[in-house]
């Protein structure tokens, strides 16, 4: 008898029932707009565009990065595919825009239709809590490319704003003051470093509790990207927002000055929110600078906001009263600096 794909390595009968498995969780997310269901070569969505007078289409692509390898250590995956979500929908949020649907491309070695499932279950929640709809996706198994195990995620979001409404920073002048968001740690970005001097340079353990608060080192590690869609997306109606900046690679030394242009500087007081202490204990243990630590983390601040001086203490009131931390860091200033953090 014949080779077959199987023999190859590829299980086509996994990938049916994985869909199968998957389809309520998708679906759940749809909005009247999505056209047709799972499985479908392209998906379909017909936005209802009555409420723009020119809307402007904004699109965002990303990854998980090598957070990926805490989840393949810790064998928990139900989260990982928020962090997917996160960063894609926070970016394409920084022009003021509605995300309206994403797709995800997740590629393996062999599928494990649970482990599978719990990602895309994830993908559902955080798409859920953004608002748009998970129209579609693809699913790859590759032997032979991908370590035993281990997978990639990634993916993209499409979202939509009136273009007399898209959030420019053309109109971020000096004596506008910095508003940041908290993070729930290092959302997904800088893990190679963090892995590097927690697992590697001091020995750590995943399951070891880090501090006081009794986490583990991989709970912490693992804690998903905030999204910040709905809270933005509801003080754009009451408040001025000149500028967003989604705190990503680069940390805050290098998002914050791509939103405003030249001849201005963020002046950020460092001591203005509180550091998670997982940041200083990786600084510690690593010898890390100052100068390292904003460069490449979001050091607790995981979306920046500049509006009005006037704005400023009302926006953080209703900041508050959506739940989220959020902390007068700075503000701007004439120069060239790009950003001071002092």
């Amino acid at each position: 008898m014949g080779l077959n794909y199987s023999d190859a390595g590829v299980n086509i009968d996994a990938g049916n029932q994985f869909v199968k498995k998957i389809k309520k969780d998708v679906e759940e997310t749809f909005s009247p707009a999505v056209l047709t269901g799972i499985g479908g070569f392209g998906a379909l969505y017909a936005p209802d565009l009555a409420a723009y007078k020119e809307p402007v289409f904004v699109s965002g692509t990303d990854g998980v990065g090598t957070k990926l390898k805490i989840a393949f250590q810790m064998d928990k995956h139900d989260t990982i595919g928020i962090d997917l979500v996160a960063m894609c929908v926070n970016d394409i949020l920084t022009a003021g825009a509605r995300p309206l649907f994403f797709l995800d491309y997740l590629a393996t070695e062999k599928l494990d239709v649970e482990k599978a499932s719990a990602i895309v279950s994830g993908i559902a929640r955080a798409c859920k809590e953004a608002g748009c709809s998970l129209i579609g996706g693809e699913t790859a198994e590759m032997p032979g490319l991908y370590q035993s195990g281990e997978y990639d995620l990634a993916g993209f979001a499409v979202g939509i704003v009136d273009r007399e409404k898209m959030i420019t920073g053309e109109r971020i002048k000096a004596g506008d003051k910095i508003i940041g968001l908290a993070s729930s740690g290092f959302h997904s970005n800088g893990y190679s470093l963090v892995r590097k001097v927690f697992l590697e340079k001091a020995g750590l353990k995943l399951d070891e509790p880090l501090g006081e608060g009794g986490e583990s080192l991989g709970e912490i590690l693992l804690r998903p990207t905030r999204i910040y869609v709905q809270t933005i997306l509801k003080l754009i109606e009451d408040f001025d927002i000149k500028g967003l900046a989604h705190i990503t690679g680069g940390g805050l030394l290098e998002n914050v000055p791509r939103i405003f242009a030249k001849g201005l500087t963020a002046r950020i007081e460092k001591d203005s929110w509180p550091v998670d202490k997982v940041f200083r204990e990786l600084q510690n243990l690593g010898g890390i600078a100052d100068q390292e630590m904003y460069r490449t983390f979001n050091m607790g601040i995981g979306m920046v906001v500049i509006v009005k001086e006037e704005e400023a203490a009302d926006f953080l009131e209703a900041a508050r009263g959506l739940g989220e931390e959020a902390y007068l860091i700075g503000e701007i200033s004439q120069g060239d600096a790009g950003i001071i953090i002092e």
